[in-house]
């Protein structure tokens, strides 16, 4: 518990990690209880029936430089969060994934590893949407493996009013990820077989050699695809995300 509150205190004061990153003042930060997690999230809510942007953060720091599982996935990039609070929308969230941030009593290591993607996991983020969002319109954005994470949402939690779903860098089925580079499978992760039919958006970057390119062309239909020039999985300085609204 004492490291939570350690947690807590950093980052109602706006700082992450090494304290080089602040969240811009008309952003709040505000922890859910969601499932068997706690989950971090800044907000910036000014407009009752504006859609709702939400970020959903990437797979973090789970695995170091060795590729071993670390004991804390709370991401050392900034990237998910500046692409946040950056957009000028009325109604902005970016939240983190469970135990990033906030290491919630009911952590363990295969919630950033081969679960990562487990039910119980997807089920979590969906509440803290749900305790957002209620009925509203929203826009989920997933980042690398968030996109995994918020597409799995959109086909199993159809109470949630999601009216695009966009992409970066994102793994849209995690057996052909692992598959495509050797390595072991999510054996406790939820695939998705089938992506969502919603307006959709997927930006990938032609340098990116984490999630390779073609891995999206697999699954996504070519005109829902935006290829990013030069963009490698932790660069995407140049672009410009569409929304429908």
């Amino acid at each position: 518990m004492k490291i939570i509150r350690v947690f807590a205190l950093l980052l109602l004061s706006g700082c992450v990690g090494t304290g080089t990153w602040r969240a811009p003042s008309d952003f709040s930060y505000v922890p859910i209880v969601a499932g068997d997690f706690e989950i971090a999230t800044w907000q910036k809510l000014s407009d009752n029936t504006d859609p709702i942007h939400i970020y959903i953060e990437g797979d973090g720091h789970a695995f170091n430089g060795r590729g071993m599982p670390t004991a804390n996935p709370t991401p050392h990039g900034t990237l998910v969060r500046d692409f946040a609070v950056s957009d000028t929308a009325s109604n902005v969230v970016y939240m983190a994934r469970p135990c990033q941030y906030i290491m919630s009593p009911a952590c363990r290591q295969t919630d950033w590893t081969d679960g990562r993607f487990s039910s119980r996991v997807i089920d979590s983020v969906a509440v803290a949407i749900k305790s957002i969002a209620d009925t509203r319109p929203v826009i989920l954005i997933g980042y690398s493996g968030g996109a995994m994470v918020s597409g799995l949402i959109i086909n199993q939690h159809p109470e949630i009013n999601v009216v695009q779903w966009i992409t970066i860098a994102g793994v849209l089925n995690h057996h052909d990820w692992t598959n495509y580079f050797g390595d072991s499978p999510l054996k406790n992760s939820v695939d998705m077989n089938n992506l969502p039919d919603i307006p959709q958006i997927h930006y990938v970057g032609t340098n990116d050699e984490t999630v390779p390119m073609e891995l999206t062309f697999k699954w996504a239909k070519s005109e829902n695809i935006e290829m990013v020039q030069g963009a490698t999985h932790n660069d995407f300085d140049n672009l410009k995300i569409n929304f429908i609204h």
